[in-house]
């Protein structure tokens, strides 16, 4: 499992470290990618950042070439200011915190979960995902 494996670190790379925080952050990002609560899981992720104009960026993290940046204003636009201030009230951090953080993570983790420049099928992604939320500690 080389590329999940590749996943864990990166995630835990751009969220600081392993500590409980950060942890507690990157398994709210892996539920939301996964389907947990509103969100849609990986699909409904990317699709709400198309609609919401940002459809360049999201694909750039998708395709197979380098992942554009996104900011944090951009990031609350795609996810909007309630899903972050959830995120954020569930790991402890401010909004801003969060919306921080997420925009050093999420490029890579969907890039990480979409190697082929495509979304995986449900019970592939299902199981990388719960690859991942296994490999971090108290989620």
């Amino acid at each position: 499992m080389g590329i999940l494996d590749d996943v864990v670190g990166k995630a835990k790379e751009a969220a600081g470290g392993s500590g409980g925080e950060h942890s507690a952050l990157i398994d709210g990002v892996l539920g939301l990618l996964s389907g947990g609560g509103q969100g849609g899981g990986l699909q409904g992720v990317i699709q709400s950042f198309k609609e919401k104009g940002l459809g360049d960026i999201v694909s750039s993290w998708v395709g197979t070439g380098q992942n554009l940046p996104i900011s944090g204003d951009q990031l609350k636009t795609g996810l909007g200011a309630d899903l972050i201030g959830q995120l954020a009230s569930k790991v402890g951090v401010s909004p801003d915190v969060a919306t921080s953080k997420l925009a050093e993570i999420l490029p890579g983790l969907i890039d990480k979960l979409t190697p082929e420049g495509h979304v995986p099928e449900s019970g592939l992604l299902q199981q990388g995902l719960n690859f991942l939320r296994s490999n971090f500690p108290g989620s």
